[in-house]
């Protein structure tokens, strides 16, 4: 059964708001970094660039958390716990959905990569709890 998101959290999914996303290291220590965020009406979607460390962590351990508090009320926040149902790479959409992000963040479509070689990841995350106010 699929999870709902409440009613009163809902904005924050439509919002550019930089969310923390929280991976497992080896140790079991969280590893929580900022990132651009969206949701497709199922799964909770980020993406990082192959290699770095969230991903590496997820190829290990797929549970996550994301965490999303509004800027202009602290005590409105959401925090989704999940695990990563799939990873979609560069050519079958991780390339594209950075540049949906991008437009979301930044208004513009054209995602300026730190190195031109890098390969984009997509986590589609599906969600086992949610909780916000």
């Amino acid at each position: 059964m699929a999870v709902e998101v409440p009613e009163v959290v809902k904005d924050l999914l439509e919002r550019p708001i930089v969310c923390t996303f929280v991976t497992v290291m080896p140790d079991g220590q969280p590893q929580a970094t900022p990132v651009w965020f969206d949701y497709d009406g199922h799964y909770f979607r980020t993406n990082t660039a192959e290699g770095r460390q969230k991903a590496r962590n997820i190829a290990r351990d797929s549970k996550v958390t994301i965490l999303v508090i509004d800027p202009q009320n602290q005590y409105h926040w959401m925090e989704m716990r999940g695990h990563v149902a799939e990873i979609k790479d560069e050519e079958n959409g991780g390339g594209e959905h950075i540049n949906d992000l991008s437009l979301k963040y930044r208004g513009d479509r054209n995602y300026q990569r730190r190195d031109p070689n890098e390969r984009r990841l997509m986590f589609l995350i599906e969600p086992d709890k949610i909780n916000g106010q």
